[in-house]
């Protein structure tokens, strides 16, 4: 059976991902400096793979602005 449910990824898997630390990445969650859309359950906070691919590509720069 496959699942169409995208793959969700811990806070600790996430900040990996954006070598980041996990403190980081809780402050841009709580003051939302960025928009990173994450998914809460209870305590439980899940990020999708796919939104974390979308934010560094919107990371992606050719060159500096003056």
């Amino acid at each position: 059976m496959v699942s169409n449910t995208p793959a969700l990824l811990t806070p600790e898997q996430t900040a990996n991902k954006l070598n980041i630390s996990e403190g980081t990445l809780s402050v841009w969650r709580c003051t939302g400096r960025y928009n990173l859309p994450y998914i809460k359950v209870g305590r439980a906070v899940r990020y999708k793979e796919s939104d974390i691919e979308f934010f560094i590509n919107g990371r992606t720069h050719e060159h500096t602005h003056s």
